[in-house]
């Protein structure tokens, strides 16, 4: 008889699952999530600063298995899980199961601090990335026809909170428009000395995973290309207008970036015992969490504690995520042909970030090699385009990326439908 597999999250997790099991006859699948498309995370700041459209980084599910025969996609959220009855409460109905599998990766973590929740800006969908891009395009317009210098500096400081890829990335892409694009099409903000750009951490470093050649490297260019990087330092409190700092300082900005931390989220139906640290989903070696049989966690919100060399649990990137959904859509294959399950194995394949134009740092693991500027930075476009998920979406980035690259500008910042008033 088929077995009926529910994905939740179309992911990196859950759309390797999807495509692995696509037209096998032994299954039928249900993917669900919120959004009626997949998009590309890595990308996002490339839309929030106006550089990509969003349908280069993004493409419809329906579309994408429109030849599927098997995969069935329904537009909702998970309310609950009924684990007894193998059946789940969505926003809009409810499916039964015999195989049910969490792919929701991760939300935005403030740390309690509601002030920072209500007023800064977050960089976690699509939905954000536009919205950011909404938000600093109205503050730019507004501090250009704004009286008061005072004013006019507060619009135009830029403060990120988060010294990884994505806070890294942002800051670095801020401050080569600061340099390329704002003086030339705000003459009215020229009286201004350049756009102050800061990069706040909590910890000594960026890019705290990888090497520490490649933290020193970031920290160089970063500074260089006119970041002001404040290390060891925590944000405490943000009113709209002033951001607060627990070592007592402050900066005046309208604008925080928040890229500071994620946690997963919890489901209503499964008990505390079910979670690790940062709400991830206690998984074995074959990602069943545990306490259940056919209930399953995959990629960020999955906390596999049986790998002794990642005794904190896996890194909550993308290689992890794509290969636990390819490992674990092999193992209900195996399981339907009644053979042995592989364990999960991370081959970690290494780490990059991008810094600014040819500015990046790439990290090897095997063998152990450390590599900057031009060629990390080509390194770095080459894999992200090949990681794109459809053709279009590849032709579409390349395009924009060339265009940027020869003229140092783009024609992607438009307001459209603000959903946020500055």
């Amino acid at each position: 008889m088929k077995k009926h597999i529910v994905i939740i999250g179309g992911g990196f997790a859950g759309l390797n699952i999807s495509k692995t099991l696509s037209n096998v006859e032994n299954f039928d699948i249900t993917l669900v999530d919120k959004v009626n498309y997949n998009f590309f995370p890595p990308l996002l700041y490339q839309v929030a600063t106006g550089f990509l459209e969003s349908s280069s980084i993004s493409y419809p599910f329906r579309k994408m298995f429109s030849k599927s025969k098997n995969i069935r996609f329904w537009l909702g959220e998970l309310i609950n899980i009924n684990a007894l009855e193998n059946k789940i409460t969505l926003s809009n109905g409810e499916l039964n199961y015999d195989y049910l599998i969490i792919a929701t990766g991760t939300t935005t973590n403030y740390f309690g601090m509601e002030n920072v929740k209500r007023n800064a800006i977050p960089m976690k969908t699509l939905e954000d990335a536009l919205n950011m891009r909404n938000i600093l395009l109205q503050r730019i317009e507004a501090a250009s026809i704004s009286k008061n210098i005072e004013e006019q500096e507060q619009l135009m400081t830029i403060v990120v909170a988060g010294g990884g890829p994505t806070g890294v990335e942002l800051s670095g892409m801020f401050a080569e428009m600061s340099k390329n694009i704002f003086k030339k099409e705000y003459p009215e903000l020229k009286h201004l000395s350049d756009t102050k750009i800061y990069l706040i951490d909590g910890s000594n470093s960026l890019l705290g995973p990888m090497s520490l050649q490649s933290q020193q490297d970031t920290l160089e260019a970063i500074k260089e290309i006119g970041v002001q990087v404040k290390l060891n330092t925590q944000v405490v409190d943000f009113d709209g207008e002033i951001i607060s700092f627990k070592d007592g300082s402050t900066i005046k900005s309208k604008n925080l970036i928040w890229a500071a931390g994620v946690t997963s989220m919890r489901f209503n139906g499964l008990s505390e015992e079910f979670y690790g640290r940062g709400n991830r989903l206690i998984v074995d070696e074959f990602n069943t969490v545990k306490g259940t049989k056919n209930i399953y966690a995959v990629g960020d919100t999955a906390f596999m504690d049986s790998d002794k060399n990642f005794p904190n649990g896996h890194p909550q990137v993308a290689q992890v995520a794509m290969q636990q959904g390819k490992n674990l859509a092999k193992n209900l294959l195996y399981l339907q042909s009644n053979k042995p399950q592989k364990p999960f194995n991370y081959n970690d394949k290494g780490s990059m970030a991008i810094i600014g134009r040819s500015k990046a740092v790439v990290d090897l693991p095997k063998p152990k090699i450390h590599f900057k500027g031009t060629i990390a930075w080509l390194a770095w476009l080459f894999v992200h385009l090949m990681s794109l998920s459809m053709p279009r979406n590849k032709v579409n980035t390349i395009y924009h990326w060339a265009l940027a690259y020869f003229t140092k500008n783009s024609s992607l910042r438009m307001i459209i439908k603000p959903i946020r008033k500055v």
